[in-house]
Protein backbone atom coordinates (compact mmCIF):
# COMPACT_ATOMS: atom_id res chain seq x y z
CA UNK A 1 0.00 0.00 0.00
CA UNK A 2 1.35 3.28 -1.00
CA UNK A 3 -0.01 6.59 -1.25
CA UNK A 4 -0.79 8.16 -4.84
CA UNK A 5 1.14 11.31 -5.28
CA UNK A 6 2.08 12.97 -8.72
CA UNK A 7 5.62 13.88 -8.99
CA UNK A 8 4.57 17.34 -9.83
CA UNK A 9 2.43 17.25 -5.97
CA UNK A 10 5.58 16.11 -4.34
CA UNK A 11 8.12 18.64 -5.52
CA UNK A 12 5.65 21.65 -4.64
CA UNK A 13 5.02 20.04 -1.34
CA UNK A 14 9.20 20.32 -1.12
CA UNK A 15 9.55 23.47 -2.03
CA UNK A 16 6.81 24.72 0.56
CA UNK A 17 8.93 22.91 3.39
CA UNK A 18 12.09 24.32 2.61
CA UNK A 19 10.29 27.47 2.64
CA UNK A 20 8.92 26.76 6.33
CA UNK A 21 12.01 25.12 7.54
CA UNK A 22 15.33 26.06 5.09
CA UNK A 23 17.03 24.14 3.15
CA UNK A 24 19.20 22.00 5.99
CA UNK A 25 16.35 20.52 6.84
CA UNK A 26 14.40 18.74 4.27
CA UNK A 27 15.84 15.77 3.52
CA UNK A 28 14.94 13.74 -0.27
CA UNK A 29 14.73 10.39 -0.16
CA UNK A 30 17.72 8.27 -0.35
CA UNK A 31 20.89 8.08 2.08
CA UNK A 32 19.95 11.26 4.00
CA UNK A 33 16.90 9.08 5.12
CA UNK A 34 19.06 5.97 6.54
CA UNK A 35 18.77 6.89 9.83
CA UNK A 36 15.30 6.76 9.90
CA UNK A 37 14.75 3.13 8.68
CA UNK A 38 14.13 0.42 11.56
CA UNK A 39 17.83 -0.05 13.58
CA UNK A 40 16.43 -3.66 13.83
CA UNK A 41 15.02 -4.51 10.12
CA UNK A 42 12.62 -7.75 10.00
CA UNK A 43 13.03 -6.87 6.19
CA UNK A 44 14.31 -9.39 4.02
CA UNK A 45 15.71 -7.38 0.92
CA UNK A 46 16.47 -3.44 1.02
CA UNK A 47 13.15 -2.29 1.20
CA UNK A 48 13.60 2.18 1.21
CA UNK A 49 10.00 3.05 1.74
CA UNK A 50 10.84 6.43 3.04
CA UNK A 51 9.99 9.41 0.90
CA UNK A 52 12.30 11.56 2.14
CA UNK A 53 12.19 14.07 5.82
CA UNK A 54 11.38 17.26 7.20
CA UNK A 55 12.45 18.71 10.58
CA UNK A 56 10.73 21.70 11.61
CA UNK A 57 12.14 23.63 14.90
CA UNK A 58 9.13 25.21 16.74
CA UNK A 59 5.36 24.27 17.22
CA UNK A 60 4.91 27.04 14.68
CA UNK A 61 6.75 25.39 11.93
CA UNK A 62 5.24 22.14 13.00
CA UNK A 63 1.54 23.36 12.26
CA UNK A 64 2.91 25.02 8.64
CA UNK A 65 4.28 21.47 7.60
CA UNK A 66 1.53 19.75 7.81
CA UNK A 67 -0.72 22.39 6.35
CA UNK A 68 1.46 21.96 3.56
CA UNK A 69 1.07 18.23 3.50
CA UNK A 70 -2.66 18.22 3.86
CA UNK A 71 -2.92 20.42 0.79
CA UNK A 72 -0.86 18.20 -1.24
CA UNK A 73 -1.68 14.65 0.58
CA UNK A 74 1.51 13.69 1.64
CA UNK A 75 1.25 11.04 4.21
CA UNK A 76 3.84 12.68 7.71
CA UNK A 77 5.53 10.09 9.89
CA UNK A 78 6.09 12.10 12.87
CA UNK A 79 8.95 10.50 15.17
CA UNK A 80 10.64 13.09 18.61
CA UNK A 81 13.51 11.14 18.25
CA UNK A 82 13.28 7.81 16.34
CA UNK A 83 14.21 5.45 19.30
CA UNK A 84 11.74 3.22 19.77
CA UNK A 85 14.30 0.17 18.90
CA UNK A 86 12.36 -3.36 19.46
CA UNK A 87 9.08 -1.59 17.68
CA UNK A 88 10.26 -0.17 14.29
CA UNK A 89 12.45 2.95 15.15
CA UNK A 90 11.90 5.81 12.84
CA UNK A 91 10.63 3.81 10.11
CA UNK A 92 6.72 4.24 9.40
CA UNK A 93 4.04 2.19 8.27
CA UNK A 94 3.25 3.03 5.03
CA UNK A 95 5.69 2.93 2.22
CA UNK A 96 6.40 6.82 0.73
CA UNK A 97 5.62 8.54 3.94
CA UNK A 98 7.53 11.85 4.85
CA UNK A 99 9.16 11.31 8.17
CA UNK A 100 8.08 14.45 10.34
CA UNK A 101 11.53 14.95 12.92
CA UNK A 102 11.04 16.76 16.07
CA UNK A 103 14.15 15.76 16.78
CA UNK A 104 15.37 19.64 16.78
CA UNK A 105 12.67 19.86 19.14
CA UNK A 106 14.82 19.28 22.25
CA UNK A 107 13.98 22.16 24.60
CA UNK A 108 13.65 21.60 28.24
CA UNK A 109 11.10 24.77 28.69
CA UNK A 110 10.25 24.58 32.35
CA UNK A 111 11.25 22.45 35.48
CA UNK A 112 9.22 22.69 38.61
CA UNK A 113 11.11 21.77 41.84
CA UNK A 114 8.13 22.26 44.24
CA UNK A 115 5.12 20.64 42.52
CA UNK A 116 7.54 18.10 40.80
CA UNK A 117 7.05 18.54 37.19
CA UNK A 118 8.92 19.41 34.00
CA UNK A 119 7.81 20.69 30.63
CA UNK A 120 9.40 18.94 27.47
CA UNK A 121 9.58 19.19 23.63
CA UNK A 122 9.63 15.47 22.11
CA UNK A 123 13.93 16.23 21.01
CA UNK A 124 14.54 15.88 24.46
CA UNK A 125 16.14 12.33 25.74
CA UNK A 126 16.36 10.97 28.56
CA UNK A 127 20.27 11.56 28.95
CA UNK A 128 19.27 15.31 28.51
CA UNK A 129 16.99 15.52 31.46
CA UNK A 130 18.88 13.67 34.09
CA UNK A 131 21.88 15.77 32.85
CA UNK A 132 19.74 19.10 32.86
CA UNK A 133 18.44 17.94 36.56
CA UNK A 134 22.32 16.90 37.67
CA UNK A 135 23.60 20.00 36.53
CA UNK A 136 21.52 22.39 37.84
CA UNK A 137 20.91 20.62 41.28
CA UNK A 138 17.41 20.01 41.03
CA UNK A 139 15.99 17.21 43.51
CA UNK A 140 14.13 15.57 40.76
CA UNK A 141 14.67 11.97 39.79
CA UNK A 142 13.04 11.23 36.00
CA UNK A 143 11.86 7.31 35.55
CA UNK A 144 14.10 5.57 32.92
CA UNK A 145 13.44 2.91 30.79
CA UNK A 146 15.88 0.38 28.89
CA UNK A 147 18.37 3.49 26.72
CA UNK A 148 18.74 6.80 27.46
CA UNK A 149 18.90 7.64 23.81
CA UNK A 150 15.10 7.90 23.67
CA UNK A 151 12.83 10.72 23.57
CA UNK A 152 10.74 10.97 27.11
CA UNK A 153 7.68 12.41 25.96
CA UNK A 154 7.82 10.18 22.81
CA UNK A 155 8.13 6.77 25.19
CA UNK A 156 5.49 8.02 27.41
CA UNK A 157 2.92 8.77 24.15
CA UNK A 158 4.03 5.11 23.54
CA UNK A 159 3.36 3.59 27.24
CA UNK A 160 7.03 2.49 27.86
CA UNK A 161 8.17 1.40 31.41
CA UNK A 162 10.57 2.36 33.41
CA UNK A 163 11.83 0.36 36.49
CA UNK A 164 11.52 2.92 39.17
CA UNK A 165 8.28 4.24 40.79
CA UNK A 166 7.06 6.75 38.50
CA UNK A 167 7.80 3.88 36.01
CA UNK A 168 4.59 3.74 33.81
CA UNK A 169 5.08 6.82 32.13
CA UNK A 170 2.37 7.26 30.26
CA UNK A 171 0.59 7.94 33.22
CA UNK A 172 2.66 10.88 34.38
CA UNK A 173 1.73 12.66 31.27
CA UNK A 174 0.36 15.88 32.60
CA UNK A 175 -1.48 19.09 30.08
CA UNK A 176 -0.49 18.28 26.25
CA UNK A 177 0.01 21.13 23.27
CA UNK A 178 -0.87 19.17 20.06
CA UNK A 179 -0.99 20.39 16.64
CA UNK A 180 -4.06 18.79 14.94
CA UNK A 181 -3.78 17.49 10.83
CA UNK A 182 -5.41 20.38 9.61
CA UNK A 183 -2.84 22.39 11.34
CA UNK A 184 -4.68 24.18 14.29
CA UNK A 185 -3.27 23.69 17.70
CA UNK A 186 -4.95 22.69 20.78
CA UNK A 187 -3.73 22.53 25.14
CA UNK A 188 -5.28 19.19 26.71
CA UNK A 189 -6.69 19.41 30.48
CA UNK A 190 -6.03 22.63 32.58
CA UNK A 191 -4.08 23.96 29.31
CA UNK A 192 -6.92 24.61 27.35
CA UNK A 193 -7.07 28.22 29.27
CA UNK A 194 -5.29 31.17 28.35
CA UNK A 195 -2.74 31.45 31.10
CA UNK A 196 -3.86 28.17 33.46
CA UNK A 197 -1.64 28.08 36.85
CA UNK A 198 -2.84 24.31 37.22
CA UNK A 199 -1.49 23.08 33.69
CA UNK A 200 0.67 20.64 34.42
CA UNK A 201 -0.80 20.35 38.52
CA UNK A 202 -3.82 18.52 37.19
CA UNK A 203 -4.12 15.55 34.62
CA UNK A 204 -8.24 15.75 34.05
CA UNK A 205 -9.14 19.84 33.29
CA UNK A 206 -13.03 20.32 32.47
CA UNK A 207 -14.88 17.73 30.41
CA UNK A 208 -13.99 15.09 28.05
CA UNK A 209 -10.09 14.38 29.06
CA UNK A 210 -8.22 14.05 25.65
CA UNK A 211 -4.37 13.22 27.18
CA UNK A 212 -5.10 9.34 26.45
CA UNK A 213 -6.43 9.77 23.29
CA UNK A 214 -3.04 10.91 21.82
CA UNK A 215 -1.05 7.98 23.10
CA UNK A 216 -0.18 5.39 20.49
CA UNK A 217 -2.47 7.44 17.77
CA UNK A 218 -2.28 9.12 14.92
CA UNK A 219 -4.71 11.81 15.73
CA UNK A 220 -2.24 14.62 16.12
CA UNK A 221 1.39 15.79 16.78
CA UNK A 222 2.37 16.69 20.25
CA UNK A 223 4.95 19.63 20.63
CA UNK A 224 5.00 19.56 24.02
CA UNK A 225 4.12 17.62 27.32
CA UNK A 226 4.40 18.17 31.13
CA UNK A 227 5.49 15.04 32.69
CA UNK A 228 5.42 14.77 36.76
CA UNK A 229 9.09 13.45 37.76
CA UNK A 230 9.70 11.82 41.54
CA UNK A 231 11.10 13.96 44.25
CA UNK A 232 14.25 12.61 44.99
CA UNK A 233 13.80 10.72 47.90
CA UNK A 234 15.96 11.11 51.53
CA UNK A 235 16.65 7.39 51.85
CA UNK A 236 17.00 4.30 49.31
CA UNK A 237 17.05 0.51 49.71
CA UNK A 238 17.56 -2.36 47.28
CA UNK A 239 18.33 -5.71 47.04
CA UNK A 240 18.37 -8.62 44.08
CA UNK A 241 17.03 -11.81 44.01
CA UNK A 242 17.86 -15.05 41.78
CA UNK A 243 15.05 -17.67 41.48
CA UNK A 244 16.61 -20.94 40.35
CA UNK A 245 13.59 -23.30 38.58
CA UNK A 246 11.25 -22.42 36.41
CA UNK A 247 8.30 -22.82 38.82
CA UNK A 248 9.39 -20.39 40.69
CA UNK A 249 7.68 -17.74 38.72
CA UNK A 250 4.53 -19.08 40.24
CA UNK A 251 4.43 -17.81 43.48
CA UNK A 252 6.95 -14.99 43.03
CA UNK A 253 4.35 -13.25 40.91
CA UNK A 254 1.67 -13.84 43.44
CA UNK A 255 3.66 -12.54 46.03
CA UNK A 256 4.35 -9.67 43.80
CA UNK A 257 0.98 -8.64 42.42
CA UNK A 258 -0.19 -9.05 46.12
CA UNK A 259 2.60 -6.15 47.23
CA UNK A 260 1.89 -4.24 44.45
CA UNK A 261 -1.67 -3.71 45.01
CA UNK A 262 -0.58 -2.82 48.33
CA UNK A 263 1.96 -0.49 47.20
CA UNK A 264 4.16 -1.99 49.91
CA UNK A 265 6.37 -1.83 47.03
CA UNK A 266 5.85 0.78 44.95
CA UNK A 267 7.59 0.19 41.50
CA UNK A 268 7.10 -2.02 38.37
CA UNK A 269 8.93 -5.19 38.94
CA UNK A 270 10.76 -6.90 36.47
CA UNK A 271 11.58 -10.97 36.79
CA UNK A 272 13.72 -12.17 33.55
CA UNK A 273 14.55 -15.23 32.99
CA UNK A 274 17.87 -16.18 32.34
CA UNK A 275 18.93 -14.87 28.40
CA UNK A 276 17.54 -11.42 29.80
CA UNK A 277 20.53 -11.17 31.41
CA UNK A 278 22.51 -13.63 30.16
CA UNK A 279 22.59 -11.97 26.86
CA UNK A 280 24.04 -8.24 28.07
CA UNK A 281 26.65 -10.32 29.50
CA UNK A 282 27.86 -12.84 26.57
CA UNK A 283 27.33 -14.17 23.21
CA UNK A 284 25.47 -16.99 22.03
CA UNK A 285 28.91 -18.44 20.13
CA UNK A 286 30.65 -18.21 24.10
CA UNK A 287 28.08 -20.95 25.37
CA UNK A 288 26.93 -22.75 21.91
CA UNK A 289 27.12 -23.03 18.08
CA UNK A 290 24.86 -25.37 17.42
CA UNK A 291 21.12 -24.79 15.86
CA UNK A 292 17.87 -24.47 17.03
CA UNK A 293 17.45 -23.16 20.99
CA UNK A 294 20.01 -23.23 23.22
CA UNK A 295 19.96 -26.59 25.19
CA UNK A 296 19.00 -27.07 28.65
CA UNK A 297 22.41 -28.56 29.76
CA UNK A 298 24.41 -25.52 28.20
CA UNK A 299 21.88 -22.89 30.42
CA UNK A 300 22.95 -24.72 33.26
CA UNK A 301 26.68 -23.99 31.93
CA UNK A 302 25.13 -20.41 31.47
CA UNK A 303 23.79 -19.56 34.94
CA UNK A 304 26.54 -21.27 36.98
CA UNK A 305 29.37 -18.86 34.95
CA UNK A 306 26.99 -15.91 34.93
CA UNK A 307 26.06 -16.08 38.71
CA UNK A 308 22.04 -15.76 36.82
CA UNK A 309 19.17 -17.42 38.19
CA UNK A 310 16.29 -19.22 35.80
CA UNK A 311 14.39 -15.63 37.28
CA UNK A 312 15.99 -12.60 38.15
CA UNK A 313 14.40 -9.32 39.80
CA UNK A 314 15.36 -6.31 42.06
CA UNK A 315 13.14 -5.10 44.37
CA UNK A 316 13.66 -1.08 45.54
CA UNK A 317 12.85 1.52 48.12
CA UNK A 318 12.53 5.12 47.66
CA UNK A 319 11.34 7.68 50.66
CA UNK A 320 12.07 8.33 54.28
CA UNK A 321 14.25 5.55 56.10
CA UNK A 322 11.54 4.95 58.46
CA UNK A 323 8.87 4.02 56.16
CA UNK A 324 11.45 2.10 53.47
CA UNK A 325 12.75 0.11 56.41
CA UNK A 326 9.30 -0.69 57.19
CA UNK A 327 8.30 -1.39 53.51
CA UNK A 328 11.51 -4.34 53.40
CA UNK A 329 10.38 -5.79 56.51
CA UNK A 330 7.06 -6.44 55.05
CA UNK A 331 8.95 -8.29 51.46
CA UNK A 332 10.93 -9.66 54.15
CA UNK A 333 7.91 -11.20 56.01
CA UNK A 334 6.94 -12.72 52.57
CA UNK A 335 9.41 -13.79 50.99
CA UNK A 336 11.66 -14.89 52.63
CA UNK A 337 10.06 -18.02 53.68
CA UNK A 338 9.17 -18.72 49.99
CA UNK A 339 12.71 -18.16 49.18
CA UNK A 340 14.70 -20.16 52.54
CA UNK A 341 17.40 -17.02 52.69
CA UNK A 342 17.31 -13.90 54.16
CA UNK A 343 16.99 -10.91 51.54
CA UNK A 344 20.05 -8.27 52.09
CA UNK A 345 19.33 -4.68 51.30
CA UNK A 346 21.91 -1.90 49.76
CA UNK A 347 21.19 1.29 51.73
CA UNK A 348 21.75 4.74 50.20
CA UNK A 349 21.47 8.52 51.67
CA UNK A 350 20.24 11.84 50.32
CA UNK A 351 24.00 13.43 49.50
CA UNK A 352 25.65 10.13 48.79
CA UNK A 353 27.19 9.67 44.89
CA UNK A 354 23.54 8.60 42.59
CA UNK A 355 25.67 6.12 41.43
CA UNK A 356 25.39 3.95 44.74
CA UNK A 357 21.59 4.66 45.14
CA UNK A 358 18.77 2.70 44.00
CA UNK A 359 18.04 5.25 40.61
CA UNK A 360 17.82 4.13 37.31
CA UNK A 361 21.01 6.14 35.44
CA UNK A 362 20.51 7.00 31.83
CA UNK A 363 22.86 4.27 29.70
CA UNK A 364 22.69 2.03 26.40
CA UNK A 365 24.39 -1.13 28.14
CA UNK A 366 20.14 -3.22 27.65
CA UNK A 367 21.16 -2.92 23.98
CA UNK A 368 23.99 -5.64 24.29
CA UNK A 369 21.28 -8.17 23.75
CA UNK A 370 21.07 -7.85 20.38
CA UNK A 371 24.46 -8.79 19.73
CA UNK A 372 23.50 -12.52 21.48
CA UNK A 373 23.57 -14.03 17.90
CA UNK A 374 26.15 -12.38 16.28
CA UNK A 375 26.41 -10.50 12.89
CA UNK A 376 24.03 -7.89 12.99
CA UNK A 377 21.90 -8.73 15.55
CA UNK A 378 17.99 -7.74 16.61
CA UNK A 379 15.06 -8.12 18.30
CA UNK A 380 11.59 -7.04 18.11
CA UNK A 381 9.50 -7.49 20.85
CA UNK A 382 5.99 -9.48 21.71
CA UNK A 383 4.17 -7.21 24.74
CA UNK A 384 1.10 -8.61 25.51
CA UNK A 385 -0.63 -7.81 28.78
CA UNK A 386 -1.24 -10.80 31.82
CA UNK A 387 -3.44 -10.66 34.48
CA UNK A 388 -0.99 -10.97 37.70
CA UNK A 389 -1.90 -14.69 38.33
CA UNK A 390 1.11 -16.63 39.30
CA UNK A 391 -0.02 -19.99 37.46
CA UNK A 392 -1.35 -18.13 34.31
CA UNK A 393 1.87 -16.32 33.76
CA UNK A 394 4.02 -19.55 34.25
CA UNK A 395 1.73 -21.75 32.17
CA UNK A 396 2.09 -19.11 29.57
CA UNK A 397 5.48 -19.01 29.66
CA UNK A 398 5.77 -22.70 29.41
CA UNK A 399 3.70 -22.11 26.12
CA UNK A 400 5.80 -19.31 25.01
CA UNK A 401 8.96 -21.29 25.59
CA UNK A 402 7.51 -23.70 23.75
CA UNK A 403 7.04 -22.04 20.41
CA UNK A 404 10.53 -20.32 20.49
CA UNK A 405 11.82 -23.78 20.34
CA UNK A 406 9.62 -24.63 17.49
CA UNK A 407 11.06 -21.60 15.41
CA UNK A 408 14.53 -22.71 16.70
CA UNK A 409 14.86 -19.22 18.63
CA UNK A 410 16.17 -19.08 22.30
CA UNK A 411 13.58 -17.72 24.99
CA UNK A 412 14.42 -14.53 26.36
CA UNK A 413 11.41 -12.64 28.22
CA UNK A 414 10.46 -10.91 31.39
CA UNK A 415 7.70 -10.06 33.59
CA UNK A 416 7.06 -6.78 34.51
CA UNK A 417 3.98 -6.33 37.48
CA UNK A 418 2.45 -3.34 38.07
CA UNK A 419 -0.44 -2.61 40.67
CA UNK A 420 -2.87 -4.92 38.73
CA UNK A 421 -1.17 -6.44 35.55
CA UNK A 422 1.52 -7.83 33.99
CA UNK A 423 3.48 -6.34 31.08
CA UNK A 424 5.23 -9.61 29.39
CA UNK A 425 8.02 -8.72 27.08
CA UNK A 426 8.91 -11.54 24.94
CA UNK A 427 12.49 -10.50 22.93
CA UNK A 428 12.57 -12.12 19.74
CA UNK A 429 16.44 -12.09 19.24
CA UNK A 430 17.73 -12.62 15.44
CA UNK A 431 20.18 -11.99 13.05
CA UNK A 432 19.40 -9.66 10.01
CA UNK A 433 22.20 -11.12 7.96
CA UNK A 434 20.48 -14.43 8.23
CA UNK A 435 17.59 -14.21 6.00
CA UNK A 436 16.12 -17.73 7.35
CA UNK A 437 16.50 -16.11 10.93
CA UNK A 438 14.25 -12.97 9.81
CA UNK A 439 11.66 -15.35 8.91
CA UNK A 440 11.76 -17.26 11.86
CA UNK A 441 11.39 -14.28 13.65
CA UNK A 442 8.38 -12.77 11.81
CA UNK A 443 6.55 -16.47 11.56
CA UNK A 444 6.91 -16.56 15.64
CA UNK A 445 5.79 -13.19 16.20
CA UNK A 446 2.38 -14.52 14.42
CA UNK A 447 2.39 -16.95 15.81
CA UNK A 448 2.94 -15.60 19.47
CA UNK A 449 -0.45 -13.14 18.54
CA UNK A 450 -2.50 -16.06 17.45
CA UNK A 451 -1.58 -17.54 20.68
CA UNK A 452 -2.16 -15.08 22.90
CA UNK A 453 -5.19 -13.59 20.76
CA UNK A 454 -7.11 -17.65 21.57
CA UNK A 455 -6.55 -16.86 25.29
CA UNK A 456 -7.52 -13.31 25.60
CA UNK A 457 -4.69 -11.25 25.65
CA UNK A 458 -3.65 -8.53 23.69
CA UNK A 459 -0.75 -6.04 23.28
CA UNK A 460 -0.14 -2.91 24.66
CA UNK A 461 2.37 -1.90 22.19
CA UNK A 462 3.96 -3.51 19.19
CA UNK A 463 6.36 -3.31 15.99
CA UNK A 464 5.10 -1.11 13.22
CA UNK A 465 4.81 -4.31 10.90
CA UNK A 466 2.96 -5.73 13.48
CA UNK A 467 0.27 -2.73 14.31
CA UNK A 468 -2.68 -3.91 12.11
CA UNK A 469 -2.99 -7.44 12.94
CA UNK A 470 -2.71 -6.34 17.13
CA UNK A 471 -5.24 -4.33 16.57
CA UNK A 472 -7.55 -7.14 14.94
CA UNK A 473 -7.34 -8.57 18.54
CA UNK A 474 -9.34 -6.06 20.05
CA UNK A 475 -12.64 -7.59 18.29
CA UNK A 476 -16.00 -6.53 20.94
CA UNK A 477 -18.79 -6.25 19.01
CA UNK A 478 -17.56 -6.55 15.69
CA UNK A 479 -14.32 -4.40 16.45
CA UNK A 480 -16.26 -1.46 17.43
CA UNK A 481 -13.09 0.46 18.77
CA UNK A 482 -11.56 0.19 15.43
CA UNK A 483 -14.35 1.77 14.31
CA UNK A 484 -14.51 4.39 16.46
CA UNK A 485 -10.76 5.25 16.39
CA UNK A 486 -11.38 5.33 12.60
CA UNK A 487 -14.37 7.76 12.90
CA UNK A 488 -12.47 10.31 14.95
CA UNK A 489 -9.18 9.60 12.40
CA UNK A 490 -11.66 10.55 9.62
CA UNK A 491 -13.20 13.29 11.16
CA UNK A 492 -9.79 15.01 12.70
CA UNK A 493 -7.78 14.37 9.61
CA UNK A 494 -9.90 14.32 6.68
CA UNK A 495 -6.91 14.52 3.75
CA UNK A 496 -5.74 11.25 6.04
CA UNK A 497 -1.99 12.64 5.97
CA UNK A 498 -1.28 11.79 9.74
CA UNK A 499 0.96 8.24 10.71
CA UNK A 500 -1.56 6.27 8.20
CA UNK A 501 -1.53 2.78 9.73
CA UNK A 502 -0.33 4.11 12.94
CA UNK A 503 -2.13 1.21 15.99
CA UNK A 504 -3.75 -0.11 13.11
CA UNK A 505 -5.96 3.28 12.83
CA UNK A 506 -6.06 4.21 8.73
CA UNK A 507 -7.71 6.96 7.30
CA UNK A 508 -10.82 6.47 5.19
CA UNK A 509 -8.64 6.65 1.78
CA UNK A 510 -6.93 3.68 2.71
CA UNK A 511 -9.94 1.47 3.88
CA UNK A 512 -11.69 1.99 0.84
Amino acid sequence: MTPVISESQRDQAYREFRQIVGDAWVYPAGRTCDRYYDVYSLSEGDDRNIAGAVAPDSSAEVQAVVRAAARHGLPLWPISRGRNLGYGSGEPVLAGSIVLDLGRMNRILEVNERTGYCVLEPGVSFFDLFDHLQKNRIALWPSIPGHGWGSVVGNALERGLGAMPYGEHSTKLCGLEIVLPEGDVVRTGMGAMQNSRCWHQHQAGFGPAWDQVFQQSNFGVVTRAGMWLMPEPEATMQTRLRLENVEDLEWMIDALAKLRLRNVIEHPVTVGNFLHEAAVLSRRSDWFNGAGAIPEDTVRIVKETLGVGEWNLSLMFFGYPEIIECQAQIVRRTLEPLLGARLEFDRWNRNEPIERSAATLPGSQGLQTARWLGGRGAHVNFSPVLPPEGLFALGFAKQVQQRFAEFGLDYCASYTVGQRQIYNINTVLFDQDDVSSVIAAKRLMQALAHDASALGLGEYRTHIRFMTEASSAFDFNDHALRRLNERVKDALDPAGILAPGKSGIWPRKYRE
